[in-house]
């Protein structure tokens, strides 16, 4: 076979095995020990109860549109997109949430195949937070029901 042949079979080898996963990422865990997983009616009740709400997302996501009175505090992860993640690969600024860990948050992201919200409640609660809310549906969700965003 040719070189050029090999570069061929190289690229599709690549795109098989490193892009395709990452186009069908896997969607998040639909419950995890320890969080309570909401949707954005019970979500925008415990907001107006003023418990913290957290934008797990980047910084210019956050900026484009949030919701409103939610706090950025971005995940940034580099772990991978499982159940069993490997937090110390990630960065998370625990030191920005409340110091009363039994104090409730409630975290969110982009929907179901946003990772961030996920893994920042995940290390709360192994940080010892008790009352960690999960809108695991994020703002998409949020934002199809009418819900305040700024």
């Amino acid at each position: 076979m040719s070189q050029k042949h090999w570069f061929h079979i190289a690229v599709i080898l690549m795109c098989t095995f490193v892009l395709l996963p990452i186009a069908f990422a896997a969607e998040t865990p639909t419950s995890e020990k320890g969080i309570m997983v909401v949707d954005p009616g019970k979500a925008k009740s415990l907001l107006d109860n003023g418990v913290m709400m957290i934008d797990a997302r980047v910084a210019n996501e956050y900026a484009e549109a949030h919701i409103k009175g939610a706090k950025s505090i971005p995940y940034k992860e580099k772990s991978a997109k499982v159940r069993e993640f490997d937090a110390s690969l990630d960065s998370f600024d625990l030191t920005k949430l409340p110091a009363d860990k039994v104090a409730p948050i409630i975290f969110y992201c982009n929907g179901t195949e946003c990772w961030k919200s996920y893994k920042a409640s995940v290390v709360s609660v192994r940080a010892g937070y008790k009352k960690v809310y999960w809108l695991r549906t994020g703002i998409p969700d949020w934002k199809s029901k009418g819900f305040p965003v700024e």
